[in-house]
């Protein structure tokens, strides 16, 4: 049996930097992976450009049943502790829209920066090797049973992940570790995921597939304004996938597909303007025609201003900035970016990672209950909340 300080569960973001920082200490770390390469996911975020941070950032960003968890964690290791990483290992970036930062090459310069500071940190790298087993005794630490051998170590650091992308070798091995351990798991579920639509709606939207429209969408007291892309599914675009992480199975979720744009005015003006022009006419200076051909009745679409009333302007106004869906469902974990839910925040230290009744247990990154909005928030919890455990496990 081989002996080691810490063994790290999960090569991927918070794993990695967890290895680094606890090499770093001086400490001899084995980091785990059933995987062939490590941090699949990182390669695939911001479609392989990596959004490595955000700008922007702060606790209002995160989602938990604890939500003042992230913080320690989040003041400890900032987006300004990463960035100067990426500095210092000159991987020229960009901002982008709301504070996100991208690679500007390649999401591999990321991976191949934490590799190589796990090299000089003499972290063990074992790739392709899977987890059948976990035990602990008092005093002896735990004994971590693989298909080459048995691992033991003073501290296990559980950085496995969610459920999301399972193509990028998602697994629940993280939670079950935490049941084994009588940590409560809340019950996990996709976010930051596209929804799928009724029937009756799927078959009326389906021609709109590929539209992308300026919108607001609203779920509960929650907004977003961004691209809301129709696909032939359902909804998408970072706006749908923000407010997914918002929406319950069930709500009904309501869309302004002209934000900042004062309808009942403009239609008022248009009808003393050109009397005589159609109302189609008019709505398609301001919203592609296929969506008007399928969001506004054939009858009024084809009327003349001049012959619509106040009363049938509002209504339209209603349709187009208060439209209101209730999806069928999400595209489930297969393109969701993130899992909602996991290991209860409650049962782990916020300043260490460490679970609260189970000496040397830590976890970090998305497996805990943490989930971050679209813009590369999740991948600074991940470094975050690696680094936190990287000090003390």
């Amino acid at each position: 049996m081989t002996t080691t300080d810490i063994i790290i569960i999960g090569a991927g973001a918070s794993g990695l930097i967890c290895a680094i920082e606890a090499g770093k200490r001086g400490r001899s770390v084995l980091l785990l992976d059933h995987e062939k390469k490590a941090g699949k996911k990182i390669l695939m975020s911001g479609g392989g450009r990596c959004n490595f941070t955000n700008l922007s950032l702060s606790p209002e960003n995160y989602i938990s049943r604890n939500p003042h968890f992230c913080k320690s964690a989040l003041s400890r290791f900032t987006q300004w502790d990463f960035l100067a990483k990426i500095e210092q290992h000159k991987i020229p970036y960009h901002e982008r829209d709301h504070g996100q930062l991208f690679c500007d090459n390649s999401a591999t310069e990321i991976l191949t920066m934490l590799l190589s500071e796990c090299d000089r940190a003499n972290v063990e790298l074992m790739l392709e090797t899977e987890v059948t087993g976990i035990a602990r005794e008092e005093g002896l630490g735990f004994t971590v049973t693989t298909p080459k051998g048995e691992f033991r170590s003073a501290s296990l650091v559980v950085a496995t992940g969610g459920l999301s992308i399972p193509g990028a070798g998602a697994t629940p091995l993280g939670y079950k570790i935490a049941e084994q351990f009588g940590i409560k798991v809340w019950p996990p579920s996709p976010g930051l995921v596209p929804f799928t639509l009724q029937p009756r709606d799927k078959e009326r939207l389906a021609p709109l597939s590929g539209i992308s429209v300026d919108a607001v969408v609203t779920c509960g007291r929650q907004s977003f304004r961004e691209n809301l892309l129709f696909t032939h599914r359902g909804l998408s675009g970072p706006v749908i996938l923000q407010i997914s992480s918002h929406w319950q199975p069930g709500e009904t979720v309501t869309i302004d597909l002209l934000p900042g744009t004062d309808l009942l005015t403009l239609l008022k003006k248009a009808q003393q303007d050109h009397p005589k022009q159609q109302v189609k006419s008019m709505l398609v200076t301001l919203l592609p025609k296929r969506l008007v051909t399928a969001m506004v009745e054939k009858d009024l679409a084809e009327a003349q201003l001049n012959s619509v009333s106040h009363a049938r302007f509002n209504g339209l106004e209603a349709s187009l900035k208060q439209w209101e869906v209730k999806p069928g469902g999400t595209e489930s974990y297969r393109t969701a970016e993130v899992t909602k839910g996991g290991v209860d925040c409650d049962a782990i230290s916020s300043k260490t990672m460490e679970a609260q009744k189970v000496p040397g247990l830590y976890f970090t990154g998305e497996v805990l209950d943490v989930t971050g909005w679209l813009g590369g928030y999740n991948l600074q919890w991940a470094w975050a909340s690696g680094w936190v455990a990287g000090q003390f496990a």
